[in-house]
């Protein structure tokens, strides 16, 4: 049994990760602060006496007691609604949240796990994205401060691995969706899902013809264990390579919701990229990991979550 510490365990991703882990037989200590986080994600988790449970701000000074197996490092405002309301904590949680838990992972000894994200591709230029492309990001743009956090998050992860021989693992997530996403999270799903269920018409920004791809939540957290318990130490895109039209999207909510609602558009919003494709070669060779669910059953999935937070 192994000895986990989450930071972001009251969040989406979190929480499901603590779950997976619980069940893993490890021991799992969970960290949040709440500002996006909440806590009846932790339902399942507070059943297990493997698990505890600390409400605590990582770009503070954070100490745990005992020895640690492993750091994942998953608190982060990755919501747009959040990180433009919170810009300075977002940066703060990518910047000095990476350095206080990456030096607690090098006082353990632990393996240190940091998620980043798709986002570090900026609008990208080539479509999929690989690991090796280096991405088209406006440093002092609308998205600047989560795009950034992430990327100067990245390398700090690297220099400590380089300086100090931590062993690291980096996972660049791409969009996600599920069970426990907020209805207030201001991403696409969840924002579809809850004017399908409401009846409202659905809100598609631009001309919907960019694209997204996105992975059932199982499937990510399956993604996560297997580069955890890997032991490759560059990024890794995690995520699911069938790309979508957002009018693609919102037909098949309709669709499985059984909604009359209708759509409607309004203005992109500025540097809202066009394309968003992984390419999961590096995954799928070195993980053994390819995402399972397709994006109609885990809409289905998804619909009486949804429709409990209505």
């Amino acid at each position: 049994m192994s000895r986990i510490l989450v930071t972001g365990a009251a969040g989406f991703l979190g929480s499901h990760l603590c779950d997976q882990l619980l069940e893993g037989g490890h021991e799992v200590i969970g960290m949040d602060n709440r500002v996006s986080g909440q806590t009846e994600n932790l339902d399942d988790a507070f059943e297990h006496s493997a698990f505890s449970f600390y409400e605590h701000d990582v770009t503070e000074f954070i100490h745990v007691a005992g020895d640690l197996d492993a750091v994942l490092h998953l608190a982060s405002l990755a919501s747009p609604v959040f990180y433009r309301d919170y810009p300075i904590k977002t940066l703060k949680v990518g910047a000095l949240g990476t350095h206080k838990t990456l030096g607690l992972a090098k006082e353990k000894d632990a393996t240190y796990l940091f998620t980043s994200t798709s986002e570090v591709y900026g609008d990208p230029e080539v479509n999929p994205q690989p690991e090796d492309y280096r991405g088209n990001v406006d440093p002092y743009g609308p998205r600047s401060c989560y795009d950034e956090s992430k990327r100067y998050g990245e390398s700090l992860v690297r220099a400590y691995r380089d300086k100090h021989g931590l062993d690291v693992r980096v996972a660049r997530i791409f969009n996600t969706y599920g069970p426990r996403m907020r209805i207030d999270d201001g991403r696409v799903i969840p924002n579809f899902m809850r004017q399908a269920l409401t009846g409202e018409d659905l809100t598609v920004y631009g001309d919907g013809e960019q694209t997204r791809s996105f992975c059932y939540v199982s499937d990510m957290i399956d993604g996560l264990v297997a580069l955890l318990e890997s032991d490759i130490e560059e990024p890794v895109n995690i995520g699911n390579p069938d790309e979508r039209t957002i009018n693609e999207l919102a037909e098949v909510v309709l669709d499985v919701v059984g909604s009359n609602s209708g759509i409607t558009y309004e203005e992109l919003p500025p540097q809202d990229p066009e394309v968003r494709r992984p390419d999961i070669s590096k995954a799928t060779s070195e993980l053994g990991w390819k995402p399972e669910i397709p994006l109609r059953e885990g809409l289905i999935d998804s619909i009486p979550y949804f429709k409990k937070q209505i």
